[in-house]
């Protein structure tokens, strides 16, 4: 097996949807949305680097007792891309990136440590894809991608975040089934929690 990847959490969002911002907003045992994300990562890639934006600042010193990077993205307001830029810029000698969104933390550990094994393995494209029976599959999130789409990864500047790379190259995509339906819910308003 080869090196770890680096985790990216992407926490630079404006949350225009859910009010304020949701990643403060308490969601499991006292715990933010942003921490019990950042626990997760920390817990499964140790050392990864997560992207806020300036209003998060004052979280900074928490997400880094976790063993974590925090970035901070000056051109957040220009949407996800930058963030994953960001997140990759600030990681350039990693084998790999999981991109990971905070505003999903309800993804289970073991979905994280199946998505960067089988990124260890596979060196493309990896993502989970949610089946159950008698329901269409879905992909979600988080993606992961090897160290040769460091370039590509590189040049996001809008709020598609990665979805014209993983178009590019649906032949280096590989779906990892799971079970875990956190992969397709993120939270945006107050009422999908």
């Amino acid at each position: 097996m080869s090196a770890l990847p680096v985790g990216v959490l992407l926490a630079a969002g404006s949350s225009q949807r859910f009010g304020d911002n949701k990643l403060l907003h308490l969601i499991h045992e006292n715990s933010s949305m942003l921490m019990v994300s950042a626990k997760k990562l920390a817990s499964v890639l140790p050392g990864s680097i997560v992207v806020i934006s300036k209003s998060l600042v004052s979280y900074k010193k928490q997400l880094e007792q976790l063993d974590l990077c925090v970035v901070i993205n000056e051109r957040a307001d220009q949407g996800m891309g930058t963030s994953i830029a960001c997140g990759v810029g600030a990681s350039m000698d990693a084998t790999g990136w999981l991109i990971v969104l905070a505003d999903m933390p309800f993804i289970k550990t073991a979905t994280l440590n199946l998505l960067v094994n089988k990124l260890q393995q596979t060196g493309g494209i990896v993502a989970p894809v949610l089946t159950r029976e008698n329901v269409k599959a879905m992909r979600g999130h988080p993606v992961g991608f090897s160290r040769g789409y460091k370039d590509e990864l590189l040049c996001l500047n809008e709020d598609m975040g990665a979805r014209n790379i993983i178009t590019d190259h649906q032949d280096d995509l590989v779906l990892v089934p799971t079970d875990d339906q956190a992969v397709v819910k993120d939270i945006d308003r107050l009422s999908d929690l």
